[in-house]
């Protein structure tokens, strides 16, 4: 059988909050079978955990925040979970001193680092995939998502931004994770963001520890960051990345096809709670061997 997965041992890493700019502390452990995606925020007393999932996703201004029953919560969730998700990894417990994690670079390559450095372990429990069997299908204004029944996981997926340095780039793309590599086509994607609304974020209390080391910084006409663009279309990508993210908050990896346009943390987590709350839209999956598995994911043995 396809085997659930945590990581072999413990890393750590220490990092700068994006939204508060505070230097944080974060502790990966491997977790048993069924655990699942647990933060513990381990600078409050007694220590909090948040439960990764589909409902507890509270905020999505410009990062996704999960919150528990008693009010507690973690921002910039999707970063980790996008890199969990690449990797298969089912259970780990996410241990922070502080209310978000660490951007890192802005993307899911130092993640990725991490988990592979911790090493992969298979456990003794079967892995469980959530499979999409009928169209659900979210709007926001011009902006839609839908997930489609499909034997894999393929993401068709287009952003629409009237700026001369992405509209110059690639704004489309479709990828198959049965023959595409996560880790080779989307976790080195970093966020992005505009000059223009630098000043209104700070202002708000948010971005305050953004830059170009784990930003792509655009002002009205081009990137501003002195190496450029790490691919052509990465503006694309990294939506790409936080989209993985956010469905992977169900708890499962999904098999189906996401079809979205213009879409962002809201609506990738408005189509997530359409599906799970629909009976009649999905299943859970089982799979004996890898010949029959339709995601590809990396080889535990390959990792670092």
């Amino acid at each position: 059988m396809i085997k659930q997965r945590t990581i072999k041992e413990s890393v750590k890493e220490t990092g700068i909050g994006l939204h508060k700019g505070r230097k944080v502390t974060m502790t990966l452990r491997p977790a048993p079978a069924n655990t699942g995606i647990v933060f513990r925020r381990v600078d409050l007393q007694p220590h909090a955990d948040i439960q990764a999932k589909a409902d507890a996703v509270g905020d999505t201004m410009l990062c996704t925040c999960i919150t528990n029953a008693e009010g507690h919560s973690i921002h910039t969730v999707e970063h980790l979970a996008s890199a969990l998700s690449g990797l298969g990894i089912d259970n780990i417990i996410v241990e922070v001193d502080s209310h978000e994690l660490p951007i890192m670079d802005g993307s899911a390559s130092p993640f990725i680092f991490l988990l592979q450095s911790a090493g992969v372990q298979e456990l003794d429990a079967p892995k469980k995939f959530i499979k999409v069997i009928k169209t659900v299908r979210v709007e926001d204004g011009d902006k839609w998502a839908e997930f489609r029944p499909h034997d894999g996981f393929k993401v068709n997926f287009e952003i629409d931004f009237e700026h001369p340095a992405i509209a110059a780039s690639r704004q489309r793309v479709e990828l198959d994770f049965s023959v595409d590599s996560y880790v080779d086509e989307v976790s080195r994607a970093r966020t992005f963001g505009f000059m223009k609304d630098l000043e209104l974020m700070n202002s708000m209390n948010l971005a305050l520890g953004g830059s170009m080391d784990n930003a792509v910084a655009l002002d009205e006409y081009r990137v501003l960051n002195p190496e450029g663009l790490r691919c052509s279309d990465e503006f694309l990508k990294h939506k790409i990345l936080d989209a993985v993210g956010d469905l992977y908050l169900g708890g499962h990896s999904l098999i189906g096809e996401l079809v979205a346009y213009k879409t962002g943390h809201g609506l990738n987590n408005k189509l997530l709670n359409a599906i799970l709350n629909d009976a009649s839209a999905w299943k859970y999956v089982e799979f004996e061997n890898e010949d029959s598995l339709p995601i590809r994911y990396i080889e535990p043995s390959l990792a670092f």
